[in-house]
């Protein structure tokens, strides 16, 4: 399968939930703001295996940039968003990037370099070709390592997070809802 941007962006707002979204993300006012994750390439599989586009999908992931530090800055964007999307009866979770680092290591047990922007969140995703997101201000896909291997189903490592053992549960993880997705084993 040969996947363009436009057909990736076809297949994902095939599920609703997406479109409705994007729709109502930019009433949140939020800089740097992205619907990112599986919600994106994991319609893409879907699609290949005849499936709904929402079948198996835990969560909307939504990614922002807010030089506010403080957890009740973020809280209070969690708090408008879940009025925002109540009536969607999805769990949408929203990540202010510049935050990540300070409660990362408590949580992974493992430190995480300080962001600078939205994006550098989505380029640190355990699988390289599921780092893709989708800018609301502007609808354009951000996909820094392409779109060829969730085209063809490709599993590989991402280099700017290379973790192995966490990259072969979550590679694990997506080839036991899809059989036929490819692992490439790291090194």
């Amino acid at each position: 399968m040969t996947l363009t941007v436009e057909t990736l962006l076809e297949l994902a707002m095939a599920n609703p939930i997406n479109a409705e979204i994007i729709a109502r993300l930019p009433a949140l006012g939020l800089d740097q703001c992205f619907l990112t994750a599986g919600c994106l390439f994991q319609a893409v599989w879907n699609h290949q295996s005849n499936l709904p586009a929402d079948q198996g999908v835990k969560d909307y992931d939504v990614f922002y940039f807010d030089t506010d530090l403080s957890y009740e800055a973020e809280d209070k964007v969690i708090r408008a968003a879940e009025q925002l999307f109540q009536d969607l009866g999805v769990h949408v979770e929203l990540k202010n990037q510049a935050r990540v680092h300070l409660w990362y290591v408590q949580r992974f047990g493992r430190p995480y370099p300080q962001l600078h922007t939205a994006k550098q969140g989505i380029d640190r995703y355990l699988v390289a070709g599921t780092c893709i997101g989708v800018e609301i201000a502007t609808g354009e896909v951000y996909a820094p390592y392409g779109l060829e291997d969730v085209a063809q189903g490709v599993l590989r490592i991402n280099p700017l997070h290379a973790e192995p053992e966490l990259f072969a549960q979550k590679a694990k993880s997506y080839q036991a809802r899809w059989p036929w997705l490819k692992i490439v084993a790291p090194g």
